[in-house]
Formats: structure tokens, C-alpha cells, sequence
């Protein structure tokens, strides 16, 4: 059967989806320079597929501008059409910035805290999914056993995933039945987020070929295990020489990434407005489960906000091992607004020499007083969209943050989407948002 190669240029909208437009191979190249039209009230979908009130309307036109960095193309060998795309800014049509760019805007929050302080983060987004034909069995957590029983599934993955030039770390079955997890080394913010969609698209590719399907959704059922996202970062100079760690300081943590870990603390309720920012985001976030409900810093603790994780082998190697794992994440939000949040309340913590709070160590601060939790500045993050909304129009600091065209549109589209699925059970959200996460 004749086909014409087909690439597609793409970008990740308010919701985590990937939408573009394809292109004949014969056109890539001149595309690459000149990019391809796209609508602004595009960027208003949902994650359920409605559109949210436009501020756009039916006017004007915008620009999908290809990195030819993220340029993938991976063919699977089986008769199927290879896999192609680049991921995009969106543009003004004469090639300038556009406000409402989710990708732009983490280029803003990089550029800001290298200015600043002459810092950068490097960091790494853990991914959990669902494969629904893991033939999966209740005690398959962590076994070989599940690994043989999903078949082609995980060596294609992994091979698709070389193709795209994504790195594997690790690759594992999880708690969950049929949930596995994949981890990439740290690397810098905009290549971490954009390798991030590429994990997730890689995914999905591989269990379509194999006539199946997965879900990053962060739960598939009211009762069941979710899926999160953790955000693995750490503080670098602009010698590559890594300035997280300080064996003096408290927990090992240096003076730099108290300030910025304090301010990540200050500002994480307003933070899951980006990095819990659906309906379903709130079945996941509950305690007792190990996610991050809290606003603490714990070490090596799986259920705070902050997670001071371990390192290994010998002393010499720790400080360029020793990161933080933001753990109140899932795969609803956009990565580049994930990260640019992220690290914009780290820099304001660092602006303004924020004291870190004090870490808890094996203690859960469900369990800790009223008074403990307030001189440690911890507080029980947002419940629900409508809390963590509130929460983001309160925190002025952070907000101001963001071109205000970016989180007007932000705040309409995640506001729309909370009011469709309000009248929505449990058990709705779960089936809804597997489908389409």
C-alpha cells in the first residue's frame, strides 16, 4: 500500500495533551523554519474535550514553531506507520513570543533563576501508568514475574524510547496491578519536561501496536492506587558543579537549597493548582497513600510534600546524587508549567532568603500538634480544584509569576473543566479520566 511519511509538529496544551498538525516529509524542512498556523482558542480544550470560555473567540492566528532537538522518529517494525514528531513553541505569526506558551514560560522561569543567582535545576519526572494487558495478578508488585507476564510490552518501550533518544534510569513493576514506572537521569528543566511528553507518547504507541492500551490517569478506580508524577530536582551552578548538598548543613542540605526548598514550601498550595490540577488529581492526593498531602520537607519520606532522597556509594559521589522529589505531581497538568512553578517558588525563596523549615524525620505530621505544624510552616495542601484555585489567586507572589494572558487562560480552563464534572461519582472520574489520560 502506498503512504506518505507523516510528521506531526505538536505541543502540550493547559491539560497535558499533545495536539498539532501533520505535515508531508517533503514539507519538514521548510516548515522547521517557517513553523505551522495553529488557533489560539486551541489552547482552551479541556481535558474531557470541551472548550473552555475563550478569551480568543473565533480571532486571530497563532504559530507551531518546531525544536529540532525534540525531533523524533521512531519505527517499530511491524507494518505500522513510524512514529514522528517535534514538540513546539507557540508563536506570534512573525515568530515572537506568544504569552499564553506553557513552554515559553518555563524558558522564562530558567532564564530568571540564572540571572538571578546564577543557577539552574537539573531535573527528572518519574512516570507510573497502568498497562492494561499486563495480565496482572495480586501479588505482582515489584516481581519478575509481572515483567514476563506483559509480554513485548516493556522491551518495545524501552526500545522506542532509545529511538527517541530518551535515556532509561530504570524500569519496574509497581505497586499497583498492571502499574510499572519509568525514570530517566536528570538533565536540564526543558529538555527533563520535553522528554517527559515523549515517555508518555512512547507509551501509549507501544501498548496500541501490541492492541492494548495504558493510563497515566492518577486513578483508575475509587479504591484503587493511583498513578503519580515525582519531580526530581537539584541546584547546579553554571560550572556543572552541583550546589545542593552541603555536608555541614541540616540533613545535608546547603545554604542555597534551604532558601529554595523554603520557598517551594511557602508556595506549595498554590503549586497543586499546576501539579494537581484535576477532579481526579484530589481521589489520589489523600493521606495515607503515599503522596504528598502535606506541605513538609520529609527525609526519605514518601508521603511528604518534599522528599529528601538517599544517595549511594561513596562519599565523594553524594553531591552530585543529592536531589528533592516534589511528590504532590500527577500526569493531568503540563509538565512545562510543572516545572516553571516549580522553580519559580524556588527563586523567590532564594530572593528572599527564606529559612528552610525544619525536615521531619520519621514522623507523620498528621500526628504532629497545631503548634508543631505552624512553626514548621506545614499545612494540609488543597483538597479539591477549587481549593488549590484559591489558593494560586491568593499567593499574589506566585501568580505574578506568569504573563497574565497565561494564567487567566489557565485559571478559565481548569475552573471549566472542575464545573462539567462536579455532578460526577467516583466512579465516573475514574472511568472518564483513564480514557483519557
Amino acid at each position: 500500500m502506498i503512504h506518505e511519511d507523516l510528521t506531526m509538529f505538536c505541543y502540550a496544551d493547559l491539560s497535558g495533551a499533545v495536539r498539532g498538525k501533520g505535515l508531508p516529509a517533503n514539507l519538514v524542512e521548510k516548515r522547521l523554519t517557517s513553523g505551522v498556523g495553529w488557533t489560539p482558542t486551541n489552547i482552551m480544550y479541556t481535558a474531557i474535550g470541551t472548550i473552555a470560555p475563550s478569551p480568543f473567540l473565533s480571532f486571530g492566528d497563532v504559530m507551531l514553531k518546531a525544536d529540532p532537538s525534540t525531533r523524533v522518529e521512531v519505527d517499530f517494525e511491524d507494518g505500522t506507520p513510524a512514529e514522528r514528531f517535534y514538540l513546539c513553541d507557540v508563536t506570534n505569526t512573525d515568530g515572537s513570543r506568544w504569552d499564553c506558551c506553557p513552554r515559553s514560560a518555563l524558558k522564562d522561569a530558567v532564564e530568571a533563576l540564572r540571572k538571578e543567582t546564577g543557577l539552574t535545576l537539573k531535573a527528572t519526572f518519574e512516570h507510573e501508568f497502568v498497562y492494561e494487558g499486563a495480565n496482572a495478578g495480586a501479588a505482582d508488585m515489584y516481581a519478575l514475574e509481572a515483567i514476563r507476564k506483559h509480554g513485548a510490552f516493556g522491551e518495545t518501550f524501552l526500545a522506542a524510547l532509545s529511538q527517541a533518544g530518551v535515556e532509561v534510569d530504570s524500569y519496574l513493576s509497581e505497586f499497583a496491578a498492571g502499574q510499572f514506572e519509568v525514570t530517566m537521569p536528570p538533565c536540564d528543566p526543558l529538555a527533563a519536561c520535553d522528554k517527559a511528553i515523549i515517555v508518555k507518547e512512547m507509551a501509549r504507541a507501544t501498548a496500541w501496536r501490541l492492541g492494548s492500551s495504558v493510563s497515566f490517569s492518577p486513578r483508575l478506580s475509587p479504591n484503587g492506587l493511583g498513578n503519580g508524577v515525582h519531580v526530581h530536582f537539584s541546584l547546579w551552578d553554571e560550572n556543572d558543579k552541583p550546589v545542593s548538598h552541603d555536608a555541614d548543613g541540616p540533613l545535608g542540605v546547603s545554604t542555597p537549597a534551604q532558601a529554595f526548598l523554603a520557598g517551594i514550601v511557602r508556595h506549595m498550595p498554590a503549586l497543586l493548582a499546576f501539579t494537581a490540577p484535576s477532579p481526579i488529581s484530589y481521589l489520589r492526593l489523600i493521606p495515607h497513600s503515599w503522596t504528598g498531602v502535606w506541605s513538609n520537607i520529609g527525609l526519605r519520606d514518601r508521603e511528604a510534600g518534599i522528599r529528601i532522597c538517599p544517595t549511594f556509594g561513596p562519599a565523594e559521589k553524594v553531591a552530585r546524587q543529592f536531589n528533592f522529589e516534589y511528590r504532590a505531581a500527577d500526569a493531568t497538568g503540563n509538565p512545562y508549567l510543572m516545572m516553571a512553578m516549580i522553580l519559580q517558588a524556588g527563586r523567590l525563596g532564594l530572593r528572599d532568603k527564606l529559612p528552610m523549615p525544619e525536615p521531619t524525620v520519621n514522623v507523620d505530621p498528621e500526628e504532629m500538634s497545631e503548634d508543631d505544624r505552624k512553626k514548621n510552616n506545614i499545612v494540609r495542601l488543597p483538597a479539591s480544584v477549587g481549593e488549590a484555585l484559591a489558593a494560586l489567586k491568593a499567593d499574589e507572589e506566585l501568580a505574578e509569576c506568569l504573563p497574565p494572558a497565561l494564567l487567566d487562560i489557565f485559571v478559565t480552563n481548569r475552573t471549566a473543566e472542575e464545573k462539567l464534572s462536579a455532578g460526577w461519582s467516583a466512579q465516573e472520574l475514574c472511568e472518564r479520566y483513564a480514557r483519557v489520560y
